[in-house]
């Protein structure tokens, strides 16, 4: 995979759009209380890591403490924001369920998909210590390794990610349907057309959900934020971000730096700097770390998508595992 293409490539105009507001009663608590997550390799604690024995993820590699980048993820970052200390790895005992390669469709043979993390969570909650927290957020963080997986054939491929939105948003309504009310979900993260078809079809899956009137669905756009980042990274704190090298590549010098001013850690993956731009935006877009706003001031949905550009490579036929 090549990173300019994937996740940075150009962009040529963009569309905003927005949906209206259901009524939203205030949470119990100023802030949230606890942090579940579902997801790929972008928010895998260590899951992977843990069931390959040290294999994958591993510190050889300049990897940190089992995650698929080299320091903490964002939602890492928000867990020490609000618990002073990062997600745990679900294998490890927390309540972290992501695994890197899963997919928003149950399609990986290899590792448990959204449903089956779902699966994962409700054996957690077997456990007569443990519930939902209707006070807590859930984040759910999928989409990348359903488009690089995607069949070659334009009409398979259309299928396949109308599938893989449809099990998206049928995740939401699952955890709606248990109890969670907050409910964090970004959209598909990869600079590709098939993303661009794949956020509209999620749209039109999210519209037909019966989610509870005190629910809030919080949805992230990374390729709003990765348009952001490539045209203005000192908004974000950064410095120009090179696409030609990975950290890795770049050697231990680069590694020991916390790779500042590189993109991607492994030619797959944000560094470390990226995730913390990441975790700013996210917090202060939906005020995670803040008191709960007055309901008529949440914003449900919002959603920044761009229209693809002759820039835009076509999808290569190679597929890599996001995550």
């Amino acid at each position: 995979m090549i990173m300019k293409a994937r996740f940075l490539g150009a962009i040529a105009g963009g569309l905003m759009l927005a949906t209206a507001v259901p009524a939203h009663a205030e949470r119990d608590t100023e802030k949230f209380t606890s942090l579940t997550i579902f997801g790929d390799s972008l928010v895998d604690a260590g899951n992977v890591f843990t069931a390959s024995g040290g294999m994958f993820a591993s510190p050889a590699d300049g990897y940190f403490n089992g995650r698929f980048t080299n320091g903490y993820d964002y939602t890492d970052l928000l867990s020490i924001e609000l618990f002073g200390a990062p997600t745990v790895a679900s294998l490890q005992g927390g309540t972290n369920f992501a695994f890197g390669g899963a997919r928003a469709s149950n399609t990986n043979i290899f590792v448990p998909d959204l449903g089956e993390q779902l699966g994962l969570y409700a054996g957690y909650l077997a456990d007569p210590a443990n519930e939902v927290d209707r006070n807590g957020l859930y984040i759910l963080n999928f989409g990348g390794n359903d488009i690089f997986n995607a069949p070659d054939d334009p009409v398979d491929a259309d299928l396949f990610i109308r599938q893989s939105a449809r099990d998206y948003a049928a995740g939401i309504q699952a955890l709606n349907d248990i109890g969670a009310r907050n409910l964090l979900l970004t959209g598909f993260p990869v600079a590709d057309p098939l993303s661009l078809n794949a956020e509209l079809y999620l749209t039109q899956e999210l519209a037909a959900l019966s989610l509870t009137s005190d629910t809030t669905l919080f949805r992230y756009s990374y390729l709003d934020f990765f348009n952001r980042l490539a045209t203005d990274p000192g908004s974000f704190g950064l410095p120009p971000q090179r696409l030609d090298i990975t950290c890795q590549l770049a050697g231990p010098a680069a590694i020991a730096n916390g790779c500042e001013g590189i993109f991607s850690f492994d030619g797959v993956h944000p560094t470390a700097p990226i995730h913390r731009a990441l975790f700013q935006d996210i917090s202060s877009q939906f005020n995670l770390l803040g008191s709960v706003p007055e309901p008529t001031t949440w914003a449900m949905m919002i959603f920044g998508f761009f229209m693809t550009g002759s820039a835009i490579r076509r999808r290569q036929k190679i597929k890599v595992s996001y995550g």
